[in-house]
Parts: C-alpha cells; structure tokens; sequence
C-alpha cells in the first residue's frame, strides 16, 4: 500500500470511458492524483477512427425511455443510470468546452467540424487542464486488493507494481472470455463475449456483382427466428451490410453466434408491400406499358442495376418488353422483389465500431455508482461491463454515460 497524502485513482483503459471518468474524477477531487494506464502506443484509437473519421459522439434521442431501447444488451440498466447523464448531457458537456455537435438525418451525431481529432483533442486538452497523467504502453497483467487498507496493488506487463486508493475499469470489450480471466479471479462473474454489429457473408451470391449498390429501405430476417429488421441495405463483395444488417447482428449476437454464423437471411427489398401488392403493381406496369423494354426503367425506386439482377435472376432478359412478360416469370420477379433468400456463411467485422456483447454481469455493480458489488473502492464503465448498442452512436453514450457516473463516484467514494 502506498502513502501518499492525497488519494490515487488509476483508471485502466484510456478510450472514452477511461478518459472521462478520469476528467470528472479530477473536477470533482481536484487534490486527487489520477492516473490512466492505457495498453496501446496511443490514446481514444476508437473515437479516432468512429463514424469514418468523423466520430458519432451520440444519437440525437432525448426521451430517454426510447434512448435505450437502442441497446440489446443493458436497457434496464441504462434506464436507471441515464437520468445522471444523457444525451443532452453529452452534448453539454462538450458545448461547454467549445465542441458542437450537429444532427445528421438519421440522428446521428458529430462534431461540426466532421472530424474526430475535434473530440480526441478536447478531451486531451481537458485531462492535461485537469493535470490527469496518462501513460501509454502500459498493460496491467492482474492486480490484489488490500483489505485492510482498502487500496489495490497493480501488478503491469513491465513487472512493475502501481499502488492504487481507488481502481476504475474502463478497458472495453475483449473478444475471448480467457482476456477477462484477471477480473474473474476477483469472482466477478463475466458475460461470455461475442461478436456483435458485424456484416453477413453470403459467398457465391449472384448480387456480388453490384458491390456498393445500396437500398434505402429494406426488411431482413433471419430464417427460423423471430429477429428482423427494416432499414437501409448495402451489397459488398462478400455479402450484405448496412444499417439494417448492422442493427439485426446486435440484437442477434447471441442466436447467430450459437448457428456459427451459418443461417439463411431473407431480405424483402420492397417492405412497405405485400407479396400480392408488388405482384399487382407488376401486372399494372404490363398493362400500361407494354411495348417499353422491362429493363429500361427500374420500378419500386430500385437502383436500375438491382432491378435488372432480379430480372436476370427471375429468367427475364433484359431485351423483352413488358407485354411479353409471362405470368409465370412475373411471379419469379415477385419472389426476387419479396423474398430474395440467401446462404450466410460467415460474417465481417464492421471495423468503425467493433463492438462485443459480452462483460462484467451487470448485477456485480452498484447501478447507482457503478461500484464493484463485491470490491469496495473498485469501479467499471464502458464496454467492459455487459452493455452494448446497435450503431449510431448508442455505444459512446454509454461511454459517456457510465464514465461520468463512475468518475463522479470513484473521485467522491
């Protein structure tokens, strides 16, 4: 146990979390020293590289009981912690320290500048401003907790000890279970991690072609299960993505990693419709327009490189006219329109926003403090703890969210 005066908080990981729970941890016990001890060579590497390069700080969702429908894993949770710390509070946070945001379409939510440096920079500025030390390259191998003093012994990689009042864990997701070993080893139970928000491989599927066509609107489902979603779609090289397919691999983490990602993905490109109204539409389209070549102009305001694949894959060549169109083929075109189904075999990690499902049970914290329930003194926020959001910036909120309530209460404890 070390003697300093003044109470030592270590922060492990220094990504969002990490870095704002050792900011408020400062404001809050400004004679505190605060300490974060990141693993990498540099700092905030998934804040720098989020939404392209442009970090999706938040999603505009101010009702906090949508808020956090958003997340397949933690909404209880999140429900109960999110008054201390929202979406306005974010953007707060940051406008107050010169940063603001602006509202995309879709909600999404970025820095005015379009740049994430704007982020990494404001919190760097903060943490030096607030005199926190940040030290890089340094990975913790286990650390012992001190009963009798109430403190922590920190054993590092470089065969080092740090000495520790106060720990919090800020040090993401991992995707093995054997990485979260030196946490089990203080019984904290651990979610076992899977992937999540992850694209679908369809080798071999005839759309591969038209890598980088997108549709606006779309309806996926994962055959022999209850999940689906509607939204955007987009064909890559090796398969589907998109914020549909995205949103669908987050509340499916679990399902599909138990199928091993091999599943068939029904994907309806036309979901405002019912099978009997697209094929009513089609035989409109004869009708009025019987002399024009099919291929000419796409309908269901497809892109015209899908509708012409879905003619060729419906056995329709791009040569015939709409009167000579049989019944038969018209319902193959339906099908194609509806009910396009295709093998998955495999996914790809969406690399903006690796995410994980997975982490510390959330019953092992205080859901008040995000205090240890079995560790006094011991705190966790971010993605290490069992909480994870679909894509659109619920991930970083709740990086924002829990690294504030955790600093607060760690610099107050």
């Amino acid at each position: 146990m070390h003697t300093l005066t003044t109470m030592r908080i270590v922060i492990i990981g220094g990504g969002a979390a990490g870095f704002l729970a050792a900011i408020t941890a400062a404001e809050h016990s400004p004679e505190s020293e605060i300490i974060i001890l990141e693993k990498n060579r540099t700092v905030l590497n998934k804040v720098r590289i989020s939404g392209g390069g442009r970090c999706n700080v938040t999603h505009a969702c101010f009702d906090n009981r949508l808020m956090v429908k958003n997340y397949p894993r933690g909404e209880r949770f999140l429900k109960q912690l999110l008054p201390q710390f929202d979406v306005q509070s974010t953007i707060d946070w940051f406008a107050a320290r010169n940063v603001i945001m602006k509202t995309e379409g879709d909600g999404r939510m970025f820095p005015v500048s379009n740049s994430s440096e704007t982020i990494v920079n404001c919190l760097m500025s903060e943490a030096r401003k607030n005199g926190v030390q940040v030290r890089t390259s340094t990975a913790v191998k286990s650390f012992c907790y001190q009963e009798e003093g109430r403190s922590f012994d920190l054993n590092l990689t470089d065969n080092t000890t740090l000495a520790a009042d106060r720990l919090l864990i800020a040090s993401g997701g991992y995707p093995k279970l054997e990485s979260f070993t030196w946490l089990a080893e203080h019984a904290h139970e651990v979610e076992p991690p899977v992937p999540s928000l992850f694209t679908f491989n369809a080798p071999g599927n005839y759309l591969l072609p038209l890598s980088g066509v997108s549709v606006q609107d779309a309806g996926v489902k994962i055959m022999g299960t209850k999940l689906e979603w509607r939204g955007p779609v987009l064909i890559t090289h090796w398969g589907f993505s998109g914020p549909a397919v995205l949103k669908l691999s987050a509340w499916g983490a679990r399902v599909l990693a138990d199928k091993q990602y091999v599943f068939c993905c029904r994907i309806n490109w036309v979901p405002g419709q019912t099978e009997a109204e697209v094929r009513e539409r089609l035989m409109q389209e004869k009708a009025a327009n019987p002399k024009q070549m099919v291929a000419t102009y796409a309908r269901f305001g497809l892109p015209l490189r899908l509708w012409r694949a879905f003619l060729e894959n419906s056995e329709i060549d791009t040569a015939t006219r709409w009167a000579e169109i049989s019944n038969k083929s018209l319902n193959r075109l339906t099908n194609s329109l509806t009910n396009s189904q295709f093998d998955i075999h495999g996914k790809s990690t969406y690399k903006e926003e690796f995410v994980t499902a997975g982490g510390v049970a959330l019953h092992e914290v205080n859901q008040t403090t995000l205090e240890s329930s079995r560790i006094p003194g011991l705190y966790f926020a971010g993605e290490v703890l069992n909480v994870d959001g679909i894509t659109g910036g619920f991930n970083f909120q709740n990086a924002w969210t829990t690294g504030y309530i955790a600093g607060k209460n760690i610099a107050l404890d």
